[in-house]
C-alpha cells in the first residue's frame, strides 16, 4: 500500500514536471532526458513493489509452515500428557493396593513376633518345670528312694508316656484337629505370602475348634483382611463388625474399625465410611489407627471430628 502511494506521488510528480516542462520555454533535449529518468523511477518503483509483495508472499507461507508445526507439536504434547496423567493414575491405583497388601502383611508379621514370644515364655515355664522335677528326681535319689514308678506324663515338656503296647495315643476316626498353635501360624504364614484361600480356611478352623482363645479376635480380624484384599468389601465390613461385636477388649478394635471405614469407602459410602474414620480419632488417640484416619479424613476435605 505504501508503496502504491509511492507510485501514484511519482506518476502525478512526471506528468507535473511534463506539463511544467510543456508549458515553459525548456530546451526538448532536457525535457526528454528528464522524461527518461521519471521512467527508470518509476520502473524501480514497480521492481521494488513486485519484490516486496514476492517477499510477503514467502514470509506468509513461512509463518503458515510454522504454525502448523506448531500446532503438531501442541497436539502430540497433549498426547504425551494425557498418556503420563493416565500413567500418574495407574500408579496411584497400584500404590495404593500395594499399600494396603503391605499393611496387611505388616500385621500378620507383628502378630507372628507377638506369637513367638508367646511361644518362648511358655517354652521357657516349660524348661523351668522339667528342672524342677529334674532336681525333684535328683532329690529323691539322693535320699535313698527309688523311683520305681515314674510319672505318666511330664506334663508341659510334651515327653507323655506311650501306651505299654506301643501303640500311638488314640483319636477319633477323622483324626484330631490341629493344635491351635499350628492352625494360627499356618493362618499367618499363608496370609503374609498371599495364599488368601488357604489362610481363610485355617482362620476359620480355628474360630471353629479354639474360638474362646486370646488369638480368637486376631483370626477374625484377619478373615475382613483377607476379603479387604480380594476387594471382597462387603465380606470385609461383615467380618471387621464381628470383631468389634464380639471381642470388646480385643487389641484388633482399632485397627478393624479403620479398615471398616476404608472399606465403606471402597462401596462408595462416604459418609458411613467418615463416620468410622472419625471413631477412630475419637476412641483411639495417639495409636497409628488414628493417624491413618486423620490422614485420610484430610484427604476427604472433612474435619476429624463432627460438627
Amino acid at each position: 500500500m505504501r508503496f502504491r502511494n509511492i507510485l501514484t506521488f511519482g506518476v502525478a510528480l512526471g506528468v507535473g514536471a511534463l506539463c511544467g516542462s510543456l508549458a515553459g520555454p525548456r530546451p526538448a533535449l532536457a525535457v526528454a532526458r528528464e522524461i527518461i529518468e521519471l521512467q527508470r523511477d518509476v520502473t524501480t518503483l514497480l521492481q521494488g513493489q513486485k519484490d516486496l509483495s514476492t517477499q510477503l508472499t514467502q514470509d506468509h507461507t513461512v509463518m503458515r509452515t510454522l504454525l502448523e508445526q506448531s500446532n503438531d507439536t501442541v497436539g502430540r504434547l497433549n498426547g504425551t500428557m494425557n498418556g503420563l496423567q493416565k500413567s500418574v493414575q495407574d500408579v496411584q491405583a497400584n500404590s495404593g493396593a500395594r499399600l494396603d497388601t503391605m499393611s496387611t502383611q505388616v500385621q500378620g508379621l507383628s502378630d507372628n513376633l507377638e506369637e513367638i514370644k508367646s511361644r518362648l515364655g511358655k517354652l521357657n515355664q516349660q524348661l523351668v518345670d522339667l528342672q524342677n522335677t529334674v532336681q525333684s528326681l535328683d532329690a529323691k535319689i539322693s535320699g535313698g528312694v527309688a523311683p520305681s514308678a515314674a510319672p505318666a506324663s511330664t506334663g508341659a515338656t510334651g515327653a507323655s508316656a506311650l501306651p505299654a503296647s506301643g501303640g500311638s495315643v488314640g483319636s477319633s476316626a477323622g483324626g484330631p484337629p490341629p493344635s491351635a498353635d499350628t492352625l494360627y501360624s499356618n493362618g499367618l504364614r499363608d496370609i503374609t505370602s498371599g495364599k488368601y484361600d488357604l489362610a481363610r480356611s485355617e482362620f476359620e478352623d480355628y474360630l471353629k475348634y479354639y474360638g474362646d482363645t486370646d488369638l480368637a479376635s486376631n483370626a477374625q480380624f484377619y478373615l475382613g483382611e483377607i476379603a479387604y484384599s480380594q476387594r471382597q468389601f462387603q465380606q470385609s465390613v461383615s467380618e471387621y463388625d464381628k470383631v468389634l461385636t464380639n471381642y470388646p477388649k480385643s487389641f484388633k478394635l482399632a485397627p478393624a474399625r479403620l479398615k471398616k471405614g476404608m472399606a465403606l469407602l471402597e462401596m462408595g459410602q462416604k459418609n458411613q465410611a467418615i463416620k468410622e474414620l472419625r471413631e477412630v480419632v475419637k476412641r483411639y488417640p495417639g495409636t497409628e489407627e488414628e493417624r491413618r484416619a486423620r490422614a485420610k479424613l484430610k484427604e476427604l476435605g472433612v474435619a476429624a471430628a463432627a460438627a
